[in-house]
């Protein structure tokens, strides 16, 4: 969509080593089909996943996540959750591997994980009276055949017009340094908006799910059954 260097996303505290996964299980579904991957560390993820229902674990994928010369913000979420998903697929040989990432763009500008307040107040700043387009790149691949999807996925916020004081304010009490744009859409950060435009409000989140059931049920995975 647009393109511009983007500056290197944030550690999260909540990380994984790269050895260390989490298993998440359920009853309500018990359908076989091949055993499902989440490329990610992000404990937001793994919460969206959840919704599904499905059984699935989740790991690392430890990958450089540099953009590339030139590459639009299409493009780099879309290339960095193929390759997350790929990551894991000497690990994973006969799975089905979920990868997904995000950007948030405004105007020429792409905005990242803040990392701290400073970082922060400055993207609200920016958003302030403005419509900011997150873009969620994301992809299911079955390491035993080879197959991939890929996706990206669109959602646009329109922020209210935010005074220093309540920019400041936001920022100390929900702290949303390890997210895209500076807010939680799922917290308190609903506040900041004006109004939301988009298929799917997961994908502000940072996972679309239902592009993702989607791929699922290509795969011969439904949600519902």
């Amino acid at each position: 969509m647009l393109s511009k260097k983007i500056s290197q996303k944030s550690q999260k505290t909540d990380n994984l080593p790269h050895n260390e996964s989490i298993q998440t299980q359920f009853t309500m579904n018990t359908q076989a089909h091949l055993p499902l991957v989440l490329a990610s560390s992000s404990h937001y993820r793994r919460q969206l996943f959840r919704k599904l229902q499905l059984e699935f674990e989740s790991a690392a994928p430890n990958i450089d996540e540099s953009p590339k010369q030139g590459e639009t913000a299409e493009a780099l979420v879309t290339r960095l959750a193929q390759e997350k998903a790929l990551a894991l697929s000497p690990r994973h040989p006969q799975q089905l591997i979920i990868g997904s990432d995000q950007v948030a763009v405004i105007g020429e500008q792409i905005l990242t994980k803040p990392g701290d307040i400073h970082t922060a107040t400055q993207q609200l700043q920016l958003s302030s009276g403005s419509t900011v387009t997150f873009l969620t790149g994301l992809c299911l691949h079955n390491s035993k055949t080879g197959q991939t999807q890929t996706s990206c996925e669109r959602f646009a916020v329109k922020f209210l017009a935010l005074s220093h004081e309540q920019i400041e304010n936001y920022l100390l009490k929900e702290e949303p340094y390890d997210c895209a744009g500076s807010f939680k859409s799922e917290g308190l950060g609903v506040s900041l908006f004006e109004s939301m435009h988009g298929d799917d409000p997961n994908t502000l989140i940072g996972l679309p799910l239902i592009a993702l059931c989607r791929m699922l049920r290509n795969e011969g995975v439904d949600p519902l059954k």
